[in-house]
């Protein structure tokens, strides 16, 4: 039994030596651990100043939501006053229409400074209010709605729910007040329905009103 126990020692050091690699602690490939490492380091990276549209022009009863990097404190979603401020800790009111995301980021960073050390933040219009057209008449579901980047009359009028069956919908027009006119555009909605006269299918500006007779 003595003269044997030598053997056995080695049978177990070889079968430990060359045990299959399935009975090994899994070990990621170096490529995904550098994945992972980068995707850790990306959820700590700061925000960037701006908003999906940074072209757009925050108006009055605009929804905007105003972040600040680890100041949790300061981050928040506030609605812009009929007066066009909005109210930030620290700063209390703060001018935001007429001006862009980008440009109100840049304004609470530079006023922040004097609070908090290398501020930055993130402004994103979370709610269009301000850009409103109206549709009017025969329709099913008349009212003001919000207005979405480069829409036309014909989806302002999806919106409405179709017509009623009194509506004539070769006579709408669309009512748009500049520079003190009221200006008039027909619309037949049969014919642009068709592919016929497009050009009356107008991009629509905030405040237009659609009348369906």
């Amino acid at each position: 039994m003595t003269n044997r126990s030598p053997w056995i020692r080695l049978a177990a050091l070889a079968a430990a030596l060359f045990a299959p690699a399935g009975n090994l602690p899994a070990q990621s490939p170096p490529a995904e651990r550098e994945n992972s490492r980068t995707r850790a380091e990306a959820a700590d990276a700061r925000p960037a100043a701006g908003s999906e549209d940074p072209g757009y022009v925050i108006g009055s009863e605009d929804v905007l939501t105003i972040s600040v990097w680890k100041e949790q404190e300061l981050t928040r979603t506030v609605p812009v006053r009929p007066d066009g401020k909005i109210s930030i800790p620290l700063l209390n009111d703060v001018q935001a229409a007429g001006l862009t995301p980008m440009q109100l980021g840049t304004l609470i960073t530079e006023r922040l400074r004097k609070f908090i050390a290398d501020p930055q933040v993130t402004v994103i219009v979370s709610a269009i209010n301000s850009r409103r057209i109206y549709i009017v008449g025969e329709t099913n579901r008349p009212g003001a709605f919000p207005m979405l980047p480069d829409m036309t009359v014909l989806q302002a009028l999806s919106s409405a729910g179709g017509f009623s069956q009194y509506a004539d919908a070769k006579k709408i027009y669309v009512l748009r007040e500049e520079n003190g006119k009221t200006m008039k555009f027909p619309f037949n909605y049969k014919e642009v329905l068709k592919g016929l006269r497009p050009e009356q299918n107008i991009k629509l500006k905030p405040g237009d009103t659609i009348v369906v007779p």
